[in-house]
């Protein structure tokens, strides 16, 4: 029979039951070790970053360093700091005790209060509680950060009980204090007001920090992460040197190296289910157009590179293609339903707002004219792909026959077989792209030939209501 265990709930309980107090990197570096040596997935659901990222995150824990990541907007900079929590204990103890505002190390109270509490109180009457490892987390994002929030400020409320300004318990403490034991990020570093920057600087160094002139000194306990674009984090004037000298390590994050990376992340992100009562299967040169887009959009002199394009440009695009297919599904009863690139002209209202147009390239341009110019070219680029495995470009001697095809994103997939009776075997080469014989799938291999040929200035195409019309220039 089983012996049931109770967590330790007086100080007394907590001593004999042999815990040792660990500063937060040491119980980070403990834990990181020994999930590196078993082989553990140190950090799940991060795709492309094993070779470059990764290994410098490993090393900055076992040094023992504070961290800045330093990438454009969409790089994983966030999720990577949020998974640090990972590395700390199940939970911690603390002083359960009113008025100490701070999850005190029950071996060394950082705080008037607490001190005073040990001092005065026997072992068995100091209570003992357990702080879960996912609150030991806190994040703020640094526009419009006052110090007041993450440092601290006189409290009126206290002044006016009679609390002597120059005493410990008139200040009110800001997140940092109130994260001792645990870890605080600060999102977009070069964006914190200098003032606050100085307090940041003050509690990495000395542990030494000035609330309306009262100085403050305590053994504050936190491992700290920073995240910031390179563009603002370089600039200068925006972040000042002493906080920079002083962070441990910075880790330089990158958009996928490989587009196939770039469709994994969007399937893992994406969180569409493909199935249900209006299934959708989605043709692989869909996705690779869908993440194409972001890969141009990456090296397009009409975006602003300095800002970036984020994954999430990638995730919502597909998510609307997803959706776009499944509502024609519903509507003609096609099951399943199956992605074409007219499914694409939705876009608009899923990339419009993710993409920071250059000014000085784009000025002649509309957002829907670089977005376009931007599809035009994913398509294009991924379509000379298949042509070269395919044979596909033959297929263009049928439109100098005087062929005209129409498509459309609400056209029924068996309209697209009648459409192609009289046309010359040639065609089938276009369903070697993606092998089926389901007339859903044959009408998205039909699209994208036919819009690899239109980006490949091979014939033309004109639009009206919806429907698209492709015939010899």
């Amino acid at each position: 029979m089983a012996i049931a265990t109770t967590k330790p709930a007086t100080l007394r309980q907590l001593r004999e039951s042999g815990w040792v107090s660990k500063s937060v990197k040491r119980e980070i570096y403990d834990n990181f070790m020994r999930m590196l040596s078993q082989g553990d997935d140190l950090f799940p659901g991060i795709i492309g970053f094993t070779e470059t990222v990764i290994p410098e995150i490993n090393i900055a824990l076992i040094a023992g360093h504070d961290l800045l990541f330093l990438g454009e907007k969409g790089q994983a900079k966030s999720r990577l700091m949020r998974l640090l929590v990972r590395f700390l204990d199940d939970e911690t103890p603390y002083l359960d005790i009113p008025g100490v505002a701070v999850h005190e190390d029950p071996y060394k109270p950082i705080t008037k209060a607490g001190r005073e509490a040990v001092a005065e109180m026997s072992e068995d009457e100091i209570p003992i509680a357990w702080w879960p490892r996912e609150q030991r987390y806190a994040e703020r994002l640094a526009p419009g950060t006052k110090f007041a929030d993450v440092i601290g400020e006189i409290d009126p409320a206290k002044l006016a009980g009679g609390v002597s300004m120059s005493a410990e318990d008139a200040l009110h403490f800001g997140l940092i204090p109130r994260m001792h034991r645990g870890i605080f990020a600060i999102n977009e570093l070069p964006e914190l007001d200098e003032l606050v920057q100085v307090g940041l600087f003050n509690i990495l160094e000395e542990r030494d920090v000035q609330i309306r002139g009262y100085p403050i000194r305590f053994d504050i306990d936190v491992l700290i992460l920073f995240s910031a674009n390179p563009a603002t984090y370089n600039r200068s004037g925006k972040v000042i040197p002493q906080l920079k000298d002083r962070i441990g390590s910075v880790i330089h994050t990158h958009y996928p190296q490989e587009r196939s990376l770039g469709i994994e992340i969007i399937e893992q992100e994406a969180g569409v289910e493909l199935d249900g009562d209006y299934p959708v299967m989605v043709p692989y040169f869909m996705r690779e157009i869908i993440e194409q887009m972001s890969v141009v959009a990456r090296k397009s002199k009409y975006i602003d590179q300095q800002s970036g394009v984020s994954a999430r440009f990638s995730i919502a695009n597909y998510r609307a293609m997803v959706a776009s297919a499944r509502q024609r599904g519903a509507v003609l009863g096609e099951r399943p339903a199956v992605p074409r690139i007219s499914d694409l002209g939705h876009l608009y209202s899923s990339s419009l707002g993710k993409l920071e147009l250059d000014m000085m390239s784009s000025h002649q341009m509309s957002e829907r004219q670089v977005l376009d110019a931007i599809l035009a070219e994913a398509i294009r680029d991924v379509f000379h792909e298949y042509v070269e495995r395919h044979g596909l470009a033959d297929i263009a001697e049928i439109f100098a026959r005087g062929v005209k095809i129409e498509v459309g994103d609400m056209l029924p997939s068996d309209a697209y077989a009648d459409r192609l009776q009289r046309v010359p075997p040639a065609w089938g080469k276009a369903f070697e792209v993606n092998a089926s014989s389901e007339p859903a799938v044959r009408a998205s291999c039909v699209e994208f030939v036919l819009a690899g040929m239109y980006a490949s200035d091979l014939v033309s195409r004109s639009q009206h209501h919806g429907v698209i019309r492709y015939e010899i220039k």
